[in-house]
């Protein structure tokens, strides 16, 4: 059975933005995106919210045509417009969408389930609210967390006010780059 990972950057203070919603001060080099590459390339789907699917879909798409696009940059547009993703919105239209995306206006646990029961490689569910519903609902079975070597002071938290129970965590392994980002894996014990 596939898993569903939560993948999420964040500041050493807990935040996966800044107050005015920067994410400038995330410490991606080659190395980086190169892991990124690797491990997005062997996913199944992602699962994201309208943000994050917005924002994404806004640069990547054309991103390898840039001058100025890295190999990495350009690799990894060819990996993000293939890669099929589910955008969890109740503002834009259900169904089929751009860039190998479907819409779906809610998160239905049992749906959930049933996609973690299909073949293929594990899910990546990003993004703050969408993360904690996914938690809310039990659906979470690992956490890969990229901490990066920065004080923010401010913005949005990494889990935004509980609504989910405690749960505790087994460390499966670290990782450590050179531009300082600490990878931490960690999967949900079962109870």
């Amino acid at each position: 059975m596939r898993k569903i990972i939560l993948m999420m950057s964040v500041s050493l203070d807990g935040y996966m933005e800044g107050p005015d919603r920067e994410i400038d001060w995330h410490r991606v080099d080659e190395a980086l995106h190169r892991h990124m590459n690797d491990k997005v390339a062997r996913l199944g789907g992602l699962l994201t919210g309208r943000v994050t699917h917005e924002l994404m879909a806004a640069y990547w798409p054309t991103a390898d045509a840039a001058p100025q696009a890295t190999p990495a940059e350009v690799e990894f547009a060819a990996i993000w417009r293939d890669l099929p993703k589910i955008v969890f919105s109740r503002t834009l239209p259900p169904g089929p969408a751009e860039w190998h995306a479907t819409v779906v206006p809610e998160v239905v646990p049992e749906a959930i389930r049933a996609l973690k029961e299909q073949p293929g490689g594990d899910l990546v569910v990003g993004g703050a609210d969408l993360g904690a519903t996914f938690l809310a609902h039990d659906l979470v079975d690992e956490f890969h967390v990229y901490v990066h070597p920065v004080l923010v002071g401010a913005g949005r938290p990494m889990f935004p006010a509980s609504s989910f129970a405690p749960a505790p965590l087994r460390l499966l392994g670290t990782q450590t780059f050179g531009n300082g980002v600490v990878l931490m894996r960690h999967e949900r014990v079962p109870v």
